[in-house]
């Protein structure tokens, strides 16, 4: 197979994504491994997958965050006068997603989500709006870090889309409503993903999920009707299960200001789970329906 970018030599390819294929390559001369994403043209449509592309390597070549991935080398091919082809050169990471392993042990999970919003804390600080937090888009590494990946729908923080983006289970209300972006948005993904990795629910949005076009805006489900964490699951704290709600709440405004906030109210939770666990009770996990697991045999059981 030869090379997709010019000094770099493919391993294996590694994923997939839409329009895009991603390679495992390396540096013939450093030896150095990296991801590479490349993205073609295949109809008028997909300029905006090219474009998403140059987007995410504008963004990420700026990070120096251990929880940002970065892209290094960004090459773009013409053809016939026209951008036909992206290729860009990423951080390599070893981990997985977190709907391809859904965490279960709270503990973990408060940990995440702090990592998580100290990396989109970073990136506000410069300026930049991820707006498609989710957990595909979180990847936890082997040695226990993790890395927010896909800064393709990036943008600069009060920026107003010309058309709805996002991702349905996930999306804010003025994403679909293509009012400005700010700190808040990524703060309603994160409480939507927080809220789907403790229950196993998805929080429901204003896009449709029932539609065959997702982009179609659903009716907007009354906030009494939406149950909360420690609705569907007793064992969840209540200041988590607070702080879930408060981020996916309809108004910007009414939702935690910015991600040193959110980790705050993380810190309460995690200080509440300490002492859980001070106190002699056993550690609580939650099954992939989201229901509490317990203990069998004496000793708390917990999920794989």
């Amino acid at each position: 197979m030869p090379d997709l970018l010019s000094g770099y030599n493919i391993i294996q390819r590694i994923g997939t994504g839409a329009r895009s294929q991603i390679y495992q390559v390396v540096h013939p001369e450093t030896g150095q491994v990296y991801a590479l994403k490349r993205v073609v043209r295949e109809a008028h449509e997909d300029d905006r997958f090219l474009q998403q592309a140059v987007t995410e390597f504008e963004v990420s070549s700026r990070t120096n965050h251990p929880y940002l991935r970065r892209s290094f080398d960004c090459r773009r091919i013409r053809r016939w006068m026209r951008l036909h082809e992206v290729q860009v050169v990423m951080e390599m990471v070893h981990g997985i997603s977190l709907e391809r392993h859904r965490q279960t042990d709270l503990n973990a999970i408060v940990n995440i989500f702090i990592q998580v919003a100290e990396g989109l804390d970073a990136l506000h600080d410069m300026g930049y709006v991820h707006a498609d937090i989710k957990p595909n888009n979180v990847l936890v590494c082997q040695d226990g870090g993790l890395k927010i990946i896909d800064f393709g729908q990036s943008c600069p923080i009060g920026h107003r889309k010309v058309r709805i983006q996002g991702t349905a289970d996930y999306i804010a209300p003025e994403q679909v409503e293509r009012r400005p972006l700010t700190r808040e948005t990524d703060v309603f993904n994160l409480g939507a993903s927080l809220y789907w990795v403790v229950s196993g629910k998805a929080f429901p949005t204003l896009i449709s999920r029932g539609d065959r076009d997702r982009h179609n805006i659903g009716a907007r489900t009354p906030r009494r009707l939406i149950p909360t964490p420690q609705e569907l699951n007793p064992e969840i704290p209540a200041a988590l299960s607070r702080l879930v709600m408060d981020a996916c709440a309809d108004r910007p405004s009414d939702r935690p200001r910015d991600m040193k906030h959110f980790i705050s109210r993380l810190n309460v939770v995690q200080h509440v789970l300490d002492k859980r666990r001070a106190a002699g009770e056993k550690d609580i996990t939650v099954s992939a329906e989201g229901e509490p697991i317990e203990p069998s045999g004496g000793e708390a059981r917990v999920a794989r």
